[in-house]
């Protein structure tokens, strides 16, 4: 007979914390108390269904949002009878920090990285999307969702490039990255209408002064090279970069 306090230190130690229950069934025992890892395990099961309704609601509450994050991590799960591990996912969505919608992030647990996992869980097209470059989630482009790319991810390519070779164009490249990040700082506070002024006033400007910037750069550049592959990566998704400064609820990246 357990008390929501053991059920919850059982389920964080496990998820959070990363303890798998043979520890715990030790750390119980050096506290004088018999916990077998089959009345554990079984307390995980019943806490999962007891907790499922939660989730399927979070779940709700995320698609109706207007706006999400999506990101994909790997991780390793058993694979009994193999004696070793297979590549799993969680696909991570959350809600829009700029937006009305409570502050949620869904895990959705897959075996695979097939974009067909983001579309059956995102279904139907609508509202809009801050992701990565990963081919996976064009479908739900082609679908009508409106795609915000990662400013974030734009410029790790010209910071690996620049700590790898210092070189004028990609310490330009952040210099300018950088200015567009201050404009969020300062706006970070303010209503959605205060924002979206604030970034048509100053950030459109520089982001068109930095595409110019970034095609003329690319006429000098050799094909094939690690600045090219830089310029050509915020070129190949600029009208998604850019896209967030149409409005002022939209976010800038996915960090």
């Amino acid at each position: 007979m357990a008390t929501p306090g053991v059920f919850a230190w059982l389920i964080v130690s496990k998820f959070v914390d990363h303890l798998p229950l043979y520890r715990l069934e030790r750390i119980a025992a050096r506290d004088g108390l018999v916990l077998s890892r089959s009345t554990l395990a079984s307390w995980v099961g019943y806490i999962g269904v007891a907790l499922e309704p939660l989730y399927w609601r979070l779940i709700n509450h995320v698609l109706n949002g207007a706006t999400l994050h999506a990101d994909e991590t790997p991780v390793a799960q058993l694979d009994p009878g193999r004696g070793k591990t297979k590549r799993a996912y969680f696909w991570t969505y959350r809600s829009n920090v700029f937006g009305p919608d409570p502050p949620i992030v869904v895990f959705d647990y897959r075996l695979g990285r097939s974009g067909q996992f983001a579309t059956e869980f995102l279904g139907s097209g609508r509202g809009a999307l801050m992701v990565d470059d990963y081919a996976g989630y064009k479908e739900l482009f082609r679908r009508g969702i409106i795609e915000l790319a990662c400013w974030a991810h734009a410029r790790r390519k010209f910071f690996e490039l620049h700590q790898a070779h210092a070189c004028p164009v990609s310490a330009e490249a952040l210099r300018r990255i950088a200015a567009l990040y201050a404009i969020e700082a300062r706006a970070s506070e303010l209503s959605v209408e205060q924002r979206a002024a604030v970034r048509h006033a100053e950030a459109k400007p520089r982001l068109d002064a930095f595409h110019a910037w970034l095609l003329e750069r690319r006429s000098r550049v050799a094909n094939g090279g690690a600045l090219a592959k830089a310029i050509d990566y915020s070129l190949r998704r600029w009208e998604a970069l850019a896209r967030y400064a149409e409005r002022g609820d939209w976010p800038i990246d996915n960090d």
